[in-house]
């Protein structure tokens, strides 16, 4: 989809130089961006994103309202291809990445980018919008690339997000919980990966955005019911006196952070609890309420504990934080997940469950999970697992990257592979080790036979630390935050009885001693545990590796993951079968060439390996590489496992390519495997190129395969590479 970006100066003479120049235009779907120019020395300037199909009267418009009296250019983005489908994603996704951009201070509301109805799928829009995005770059409006914005702190904790609908489905709970005079509370529940933070944060800038800042005439019904429910929020409270809780001082700093660069918004206004003894605010949002403490195993907290309890007028032998939030707030939205309550500090399970009998608390539930890419099978996978129900079929988890690891220096290493190719990959552990180099940092912490780490340097933000990729965090470093990989120990304190069918816990090896101190009965202390390791199991979007320090609980593992490929050991010969079984995988004859593409192959009969070792058979298949240009990893005339491409990063992985699908028996194709890298370039002309990089990693002199624009049009990714069979 062809586009054309025209700047000019936001003046009297805009209607002039719009009718002059784009007549064909001016009632026709566009996006503009509007910017605070040529001021002097300030850093972060206001802008302004917006869609019309009246540019005219809608910049007229903005010119006679006061707050944008000083933006003075604007930049107009058009395509005679544009519909309004086009125009409304665009300017979403414009405002979403300009807002993390962090160069701009956007003046617009978040409300009314939430829910929008689109002509195509947004996968179309989101290629343009990438071409868009370059463009934006080479105009100095645009600093960071795409990829970059998607690692940082400030995107993925926008409150600029498309909302789903039942995140909207609560939203309005929670508005109607605002205007009932008789709740006092609206619980949302929802598990890790759920949106809950995303939610709340979304929630705080929208009730501290004017009205004058959306624009009503582009919302939908959805949106216009949102509307009006925030109209008599606001016609009710005026400006609220507002604070976001946060309860763990690690992710409080990291959302203080986003606030800080979000107009309207401040990092005075995330708190944590103790915090909110100092004064009464007519609406507290509570993130991770589950983190909330009671007075057990506190530490040095006791003493500001009993101080602000007792200054509340509350026992502090019975009261929790909880309660405090209750106190102190006209309204209170806690958003909370009993399954991560991971100390006996944390406010109890039955305190929330009291909290829902009230007659003043309104409930809702989010269910979806947006976090992981495996989706709710995933999330169902890992309960069964820790819940230790029997799962009947194994459960498909679609491309999500999730393997067991026999050797833990191999999946060190894979993680730090995945961190330099995606960012944000980092080892996890449970907290079965002392952390013996906070006071030697020369000490090691972990020590598993050859293999030495350390625990995380630092307890604020860890996750975005400059040394984060050499160390191993904890839940309490790690917990509210999104990775890509998570490369996951499974520490000593944790085992599987065989016989009993049973977790164990080993109390003596759980180092976490705030975590097991006033606790007598082990169970209590085994459902902290496990619940640790399913929270940090919900943190990686791409993937989770896991090692398993005890034999035991490793086997038990095994029968619902597959094992790291590069651990199983060729096979001295196959058994090719006839008719297919539920532990069979399809064996192709087709010969990928390790060096060009092959000659023209069609898929003529399939024949079955069984492979029972694999967790889900159904999404792998076979076929033999024929040739030396990836000798290094696969021999010449070697059958090979792959497992079936459904999507997600290809970078850095090495697949089986071809112009036409190979699992429909008719179709056939030209195949080769490489590692796969791909680029877009701009000529000395100015013109976009596309490029996909096949790279062969062979002890011989091969080159790459390069392949360009109208190349492209049949190429696809079938397979990823998985390891030699034989």
């Amino acid at each position: 989809m062809s586009f054309s970006i025209h700047q000019y100066s936001f003046d009297q003479d805009i209607e002039s130089n719009l009718s002059t120049n784009h007549l064909d235009y001016l009632n026709w779907p566009l996006v503009y961006f509007l910017e605070e120019k040529n001021t002097k020395n300030q850093l972060i300037r206001d802008a302004y994103v917006g869609e019309t199909t009246d540019v005219v009267n809608r910049l007229k418009a903005h010119s006679k309202t006061a707050k944008k009296q000083n933006l003075n250019s604007v930049s107009l983005i058009l395509s005679e291809l544009f519909n309004k489908s086009a125009a409304l994603d665009l300017e979403s996704n414009l405002i979403r990445y300009i807002a993390a951009d962090g160069k701009y201070s956007l003046q617009n509301g978040n409300l009314g980018i939430s829910n929008h109805r689109f002509y195509q799928q947004k996968e179309v829009y989101w290629e343009l919008f990438k071409d868009i995005w370059t463009d934006l770059r080479k105009l100095g409006i645009a600093r960071h690339s795409l990829d970059h914005i998607d690692n940082s702190d400030l995107f993925k904790y926008s409150p600029y997000k498309s909302l789903s609908k039942e995140q909207i489905t609560s939203l309005k709970t929670i508005l109607h919980c605002l205007l009932d005079d008789s709740a006092a509370v609206s619980l949302i529940q929802g598990g890790a990966g759920t949106g809950k933070s995303i939610l709340a944060i979304f929630l705080f800038k929208l009730l501290k955005t004017n009205l004058s800042d959306f624009n009503y005439a582009d919302f939908d019904e959805e949106d216009e019911e949102l509307f009006f429910l925030l109209r008599e929020v606001k016609a009710k409270y005026g400006d609220l006196n507002m604070a976001l809780v946060i309860p763990m001082a690690s992710f409080r700093q990291t959302i203080a952070n986003v606030f800080k660069n979000i107009k309207g918004l401040s990092s005075k206004m995330v708190i944590g609890p103790s915090e909110i003894v100092k004064q009464k605010y007519d609406l507290v949002i509570v993130d991770e309420g589950h983190r909330l403490r009671r007075r057990v195993n506190l530490g040095s907290y006791f003493g500001i504990f009993d101080k602000n309890s007792i200054a509340l007028g509350l026992d502090k032998m019975t009261c929790s934080e909880l309660d405090w939030v209750q106190l102190q707030s006209e309204k209170s939205i806690i958003f909370y997940d009993q399954f991560q309550s991971i100390k006996p500090s944390d406010a109890t399970k039955e305190s929330f469950e009291q909290l829902k009998q009230l007659s003043t608390t309104r409930i809702e539930k989010l269910v979806t999970q947006f976090r992981v890419k495996g989706g709710n099978q995933y999330v169902k996978l890992v309960h069964n697992i820790f819940n230790n129900i029997k799962i009947q079929d194994n459960t498909n988890v679609g491309n999500y990257d999730f393997r067991l690891f026999d050797n833990l220096d191999e999946i060190v290493s894979q993680i730090k592979k995945k961190d330099q190719i995606l960012g944000l990959s980092r080892m996890v552990a449970g907290f079965a080790w002392e952390w013996i180099s906070n006071k030697n940092p020369e000490a090691y912490d972990i020590v598993i036979g050859d293999t030495k780490l350390k625990w995380n340097s630092i307890a604020v933000d860890w996750v975005n630390s400059p040394n984060a990729t050499n160390e191993v965090g904890c839940i309490h470093t790690t917990q509210g935050y999104d990775l890509n990989y998570t490369g996951i120990i499974i520490g000593p304190e944790l085992d599987y009885d065989f016989e009993k069918k049973e977790f164990v816990v080993y109390k003596d090896a759980y180092k976490d001693k705030n975590g097991k101190n006033s606790i007598k009965d082990e169970k209590v202390l085994l459902d902290f545990i496990l619940n640790i390791y399913k929270t940090i199991f919900l943190r990686g979007i791409e993937g989770t590796y896991v090692y398993v320090c005890n034999s035991n609980l490793r086997k038990y593992f095994s029968q619902f993951m597959p094992i790291y490929a590069e651990n199983i050991p060729a096979k001295n010969s196959i058994e090719l079968l006839s008719h297919p079984s539920k532990s069979t995988i399809p064996y192709y004859n087709i010969s990928a060439a390790a060096g060009s593409f092959s000659d023209f192959q069609s898929v003529d009969g399939v024949q079955y390996i069984d492979m029972p070792e694999l967790f889900n058979p159904s999404d792998y298949f076979a076929c033999k590489v024929v040739g030396e240009s990836m000798n290094k990893i696969i021999p010449n005339g070697a059958i090979c496992l792959f497992r079936k491409y459904t999507g997600g990063s290809r970078n850095g992985l090495i697949t089986l390519v071809e112009g036409n699908e190979i699992y429909d028996n008719e179709l056939g194709g030209n195949f080769t495997i490489k590692e796969y890298a791909s680029k877009k370039s701009i000529d000395e002309d100015g013109w976009k190129h596309e490029e996909i990089v096949l790279k062969p990693l062979s002890s011989l002199d091969y080159e790459a395969i390069v392949l360009r624009d109208d190349q492209l049009m049949n190429f696809r990714v079938v397979g990823v590479f998985e390891r030699v069979l034989i």
